[in-house]
């Protein structure tokens, strides 16, 4: 490996031209060198701001490309676990988008490749490298709201203008739980150090095998209740409570800080209320300089295959609860 971390994005994606690739080229001490898209004009906008980037007409030639030493994989959901587990085969380290695999024990066989190579791969789940986030998980962990009781989370957008999005495809692995659940859901559990011993509730609207609403509450091993909505048909919004006997904590922008609105936490007790912003903090540089550093064996990667394992298995019960995916 080079001084700098060399990057290869496998597909040229909307969310990789418009997020990922600027936060890699933007971190310390990685690069971009390489691309794969079949076509040339939307290599275009990423060669605008990499000169020197080589563009692939294909995955695999990317993953034999001796000047890669990462891979970001950004693809369509279905295709995540078998590309991750190609370029581990090909000796890169492996960032794959959320969420990596459509069912819980998918998962398996990347977190097999992984220990069998000795490669970084890891889901690409930007909020924890996020300093709001880390001391939220301090708080909850220092009992700073008393005895945790209830979560309440939301995330929603409204892209049902947009038929042709992957997203809207039961095919490609589409549904609000996959693309956003993955935040409500892995927030609470990351956050707290919880699992879940129960779904209590599941009410799941669904459009063409895709869950477009969900609402659904489920009872933790900690003693506490969770509620999360999710949908990708009603007013952007999102937030997360985490309620206590002694306090509580609320994140305004926990899951898009800077765009959707300003990281901000309030701290409420009894006695006071502290508010604490994070102005400017990009969590995807955040992730990218962190997963350098792992690749490096300089430090732990904070967000495990296991980790998103045990978000998706959640996934799968709020699924189960509500009576499985309509095309199962």
């Amino acid at each position: 490996m080079t001084d700098h971390l060399r990057w290869g994005i496998l597909g040229a994606s909307n969310f990789a031209r418009k997020a990922m690739a600027p936060a890699i080229h933007a971190a310390r001490h990685n690069r971009i060198a390489a691309l794969a898209t079949r076509d040339p004009a939307r290599a275009e906008p990423f060669a605008a701001f990499v000169p020197d980037l080589t563009v692939h007409g294909d995955y695999d030639a990317l993953l034999a490309d001796d000047g890669v030493d990462a891979v970001y994989i950004p693809l369509p959901h279905t295709l995540h676990v078998e590309w991750a587990i190609r370029a581990l085969e090909a000796g890169k380290h492996v960032l794959v988008e959320k969420p990596v695999a459509m069912r819980a024990e998918h998962v398996d066989p990347l977190i097999q490749m992984r220990d069998a190579t000795g490669l970084v791969c890891a889901e690409a789940y930007m909020i924890v490298h996020h300093p709001q986030w880390q001391r939220v998980r301090s708080l909850l962990a220092e009992g700073a709201i008393g005895r945790l009781r209830h979560v309440d989370a939301v995330f929603t957008y409204d892209n049902s203008g947009d038929p042709g999005n992957i997203r809207n495809a039961a095919a490609t692995g589409g549904g609000a739980m996959p693309d956003i659940g993955v935040y409500t859901y892995g927030s609470t559990r990351w956050a707290t150090g919880a699992e879940p011993a129960e779904i209590t509730s599941a009410v799941i609207d669904w459009e063409a095998g895709c869950d477009v609403l969900s609402r659904v509450g489920a009872r933790f091993d900690g003693g506490f209740t969770a509620h999360w909505v999710n949908s990708m048909r009603l007013m952007p919004d999102q937030f997360i409570l985490f309620h206590g006997e002694g306090g509580t904590i609320r994140l305004d922008a926990p899951y898009n800080a800077g765009s959707f609105g300003e990281a901000r936490m309030v701290w409420r007790t009894p006695d006071a209320t502290r508010v604490e912003t994070w102005p400017g903090v990009n969590q995807y540089v955040l992730q990218v300089e962190a997963f350098a550093a792992a690749a490096r064996g300089e430090a732990a990667f904070p967000w495990t295959l296991e980790d998103a394992r045990g978000t998706q298995a959640l996934i799968d019960m709020a699924y189960a609860a509500a009576g499985g995916r309509p095309e199962a």
